[in-house]
């Protein structure tokens, strides 16, 4: 009896677990450059009560007797599909149509590299392309964008070139993406921001269209790929979840009543 109970456990702290990621994915439904994550769950160990035996002369084999001990997490996978591409018609808003991360500067270490999906892109005071967060986007060869204050206009083409029109001193850039073996790997740091795990593989400094990465679309951004219908599917079904393991953790305890009743 007590199995059951400890089953029922096991299966509610899963369900919460589940519901944390969904809340977590409908958060970030309007996150510039989300990956949804997703949950998988996985059965515990099994009390062996019978072994199993191969045929031997006249009788057959049979199973063995095992009584499961409920579930546990098994994964909780980062979902790195497409989002949306939404048109803002900003230069500085730029949108990888594909694969690929483009490259920025750690602030803490500026001799590492973070990674973002997150395109909305700045100029400060110096005239430096940064993020919301004042870390420098980097070129194809690790250096940070500058666009002269003297500049009339500039545009960023599909190949994440740098078009700059009017200013007196300017070597053409090209902006710089790193692609991954594993990108689900990948682990969140916050603000919109990836650094590379032990499982997400090395990163692969590529130019855009190139080498198996996206090309860049200017003037548009990437939405999160989250899907309010389906995460709303999903809490529904961890709220029944929940609501049904509970349920056999009253029914173990109501059939352990019967039994102290018995005394009576």
């Amino acid at each position: 009896m007590l199995r059951s109970m400890y089953s029922g456990i096991a299966g509610m702290k899963n369900f919460q677990q589940k519901l944390d990621v969904i809340s977590n994915n409908i958060a970030n439904v309007n996150t510039q450059g989300f990956k949804k994550g997703r949950p998988t769950f996985q059965d515990m160990m099994s009390q062996q009560t019978g072994a199993a035996a191969g045929a031997d002369g006249g009788r057959g084999g049979v199973n063995a007797k095992q009584i499961g001990l409920g579930s546990e997490l098994g994964s909780i996978d980062t979902v790195d599909t497409q989002g949306s591409l939404q048109n803002t018609g900003r230069e500085l808003d730029l949108a990888i149509s594909g694969s690929g991360y483009f490259r920025l500067q750690d602030p803490e270490n500026v001799d590492e590299e973070v990674y973002t999906r997150a395109g909305n892109f700045y100029l400060d005071e110096e005239g430096d392309v940064v993020n919301g967060d004042g870390y420098y986007l980097l070129d194809d060869d690790g250096g940070t964008i500058n666009i002269p204050n003297d500049a009339q206009s500039f545009s960023i083409d599909a190949s994440g070139n740098l078009n700059v029109v009017g200013a007196e001193d300017f070597d053409e850039v090209t902006i710089g993406l790193s692609t991954f073996s594993n990108p689900g790997g990948l682990d969140k740091v916050g603000g919109n921001v990836y650094s590379a795990s032990l499982n997400s593989g090395d990163a692969v400094d590529v130019l855009p269209g190139e080498g198996g990465a996206g090309e860049i679309v200017s003037g548009a951004l990437e939405m999160s790929n989250v899907d309010l219908s389906e995460e709303f599917t999903e809490m529904i079904t961890a709220q029944r979840g929940f609501q049904a393991n509970t349920r056999g953790i009253t029914t173990a305890d109501e059939v352990l009543q019967e039994l102290l009743n018995i005394k009576r």
